[in-house]
């Protein structure tokens, strides 16, 4: 019999937790042997809920998805609260913060990323690039930038504290960035009752998702849920006071324009980077991310892969070898981490079993982003820089549709190639965006008439009586890969809330943005049972 294939797994957020679960019946017949290095002492939990555990709008128990129990009973070992602090590459070697030294097969890193700290004087960053991680590497590894009080992010727990405390008080909150997250967060702290003030250097919100109609749509809908918005302002120092118990504390945020902007927390959102530090003190192959093949497999070592947040997937070639930047950069969404997660365990699994699987990984399109908040409704895909009246003869297969109704915060702009649909903004448009999603995942062509899709959201539409949407083969959990069917088999079985669909299922564990969807499937499969629904 063969010695047990040794995987050392850096990292315990959602995708590693994934990473694990998929792995544990190799686990419990012997065929591997697993370490995780989790680095926090909290269990894994989904990091895209941060934002409403920091308005108390959820339990970390609703957002744990790991399994420390399962996990450890089944022949694996957890370790929480430990960091990796380098890695021996020669010897196959990770070694930990306690000295512990852990000898591998196979190395996977999901390490993640951490919150940017921006350029602004009175909050000091560190860079991470070899000569740093060199001579400072035991400050950096395994460590965020310290933050000044009243100064935080939004990645983990520790930052969702700090946010909930200021929520709880209604304190002034002021929101560097208007990314996905920022906005996220702004809009909940505001129906908490916080005074919020977003303030970023773009156009408009969403500036690298959304078209200039969209983004303005948007931010009207922001400032009527009274949120301030700050266009076109570059923020460049921080101000401080002193707390009567001589605490240096944020005060105020001073921007490029001489605006001086006073508040009581300051959470950036300025965007994410992988963490990269680990590989790059290893030697592997970093660019944005660390650099893997299509099988996750690292450029530099064949024993060391990545998945999720930190991995930068490439075609290695001869051309692109040589090159100091590479294309692409690591998805930051959660759904192509899990399904690397669950590609990759499936691959070592067969290794350890001597079976020869496929050599690449799962293929991503491009990746839906949605911002997810009560009363405002975001879904955007693909390159919208395309414009209606743009010159046919330069695209003669691209046509470009739009439809706006700013008064009533609702826009629509759908961009197609000989039919199909390549990309799409809706604002204020739930159900036309999941029309659109599925056309858009379907590679489906639009009707000549643009105006039908229009009807979802009209007053006469009856969701109950469109046969497509609830065909069972629709997909209604992009994350995860949930479809109609496999929920009403789930509320066949006694799971007739969203909660324990998602138990069941996963359905809208991940970003949450098709809840509504889970409940309307579950509210008609009711109907059909005549038996009360509970969506709740």
């Amino acid at each position: 019999m063969s010695a047990a294939l040794r995987i050392v797994l850096v990292g315990n957020g959602p995708v590693g937790a994934r990473f694990v679960e998929e792995l544990l019946p190799s686990v419990r017949s012997g065929a591997v042997t697993l370490t995780v290095v989790a680095g926090e002492e909290t269990e894994a939990y989904n990091r895209v809920l941060v934002a409403e555990y920091a308005v108390g709008n959820t339990e970390l128990e609703s957002m744990l998805v790991g399994d420390r129990d399962t996990a450890e009973a089944a022949g694996a070992r957890v370790l929480l609260g430990v960091a990796a602090t380098s890695i021996d590459r020669e010897r196959r070697v990770v070694v930990l913060s306690t000295g512990e030294q852990l000898p591998y097969d196979r190395l996977v890193l999901a390490t993640g990323a951490r919150a940017n700290v921006p350029t602004l004087e009175g909050v000091e960053r560190h860079h991470r690039d070899l000569a740093s991680l060199e001579r400072y590497g035991d400050r950096l590894v395994a460590h965020d930038d310290a933050l000044p009080e009243g100064v935080t992010a939004l990645r983990d727990l520790a930052d969702a504290e700090r946010v909930l405390e200021a929520v709880r008080g209604r304190r002034r909150i002021i929101v560097l960035g208007a990314g996905v997250l920022g906005l996220e967060l702004a809009l909940a702290a505001a129906h908490a009752g916080a005074q919020v003030c977003v303030v970023h250097h773009g156009p408009h919100p969403m500036p690298r998702n959304l078209d200039r109609g969209g983004g303005q749509v948007l931010r009207a809908a922001l400032r009527r849920t009274g949120i301030t918005v700050i266009a076109h302002s570059r923020a460049e120092a921080v101000g401080f006071r002193t707390d009567d118990d001589g605490t240096r504390r944020f005060d105020l945020l001073v921007t490029a324009d001489g605006k001086q902007l006073r508040g009581d927390l300051l959470v950036l959102s300025c965007g994410v980077s992988p963490r990269n530090e680990l590989a790059t003190l290893a030697g592997l192959r970093t660019a944005v991310g660390i650099v893997v093949d299509p099988g996750l497999r690292s450029w530099t070592d064949p024993s060391v892969y990545a998945i999720g947040d930190c991995a930068q997937v490439v075609e290695r070639t001869a051309e692109l070898a040589g090159q100091r930047v590479l294309p692409g950069a690591p998805s930051g969404l959660i759904g192509p981490g899990w399904r690397q997660a669950a590609w990759l365990a499936a691959t070592l699994a067969a290794e350890a079993a001597g079976e020869v699987t496929d050599a690449a990984g799962p293929a991503e399109r491009d990746p839906i982003v949605m911002l997810k908040a009560e009363h405002i409704d975001v879904v955007a895909v693909g390159d919208l820089s395309a414009d209606p009246f743009d010159d046919d003869a330069l695209r003669p297969r691209r046509r470009v549709s739009q439809w706006a109704d700013p008064e009533h915060l609702r826009y629509v702009k759908m961009v197609t190639e000989d039919g199909t649909l390549t990309g799409f903004v809706s604002v204020g448009m739930p159900r036309t965006a999941a029309e659109l999603t599925l056309l858009f995942e379907r590679r489906g062509e639009l009707p000549a008439d643009r105006s039908l899709l229009l009807r979802f959201d009209g007053p006469d539409y009856d969701p109950t009586e469109d046969a497509e949407a609830f065909a069972p083969a629709t997909t209604v959990c992009w994350c995860n890969g949930v479809t109609v069917g496999r929920i009403e088999e789930s509320a066949a079985c006694g799971n007739t809330t969203v909660e324990c669909v998602g138990r069941d299922t996963r359905a809208g564990t991940g970003c949450g943005g098709c809840k509504g969807r889970i409940a309307d499937v579950l509210a008609r499969a009711a109907e059909a049972d005549e038996t009360p629904s509970l969506t709740a």
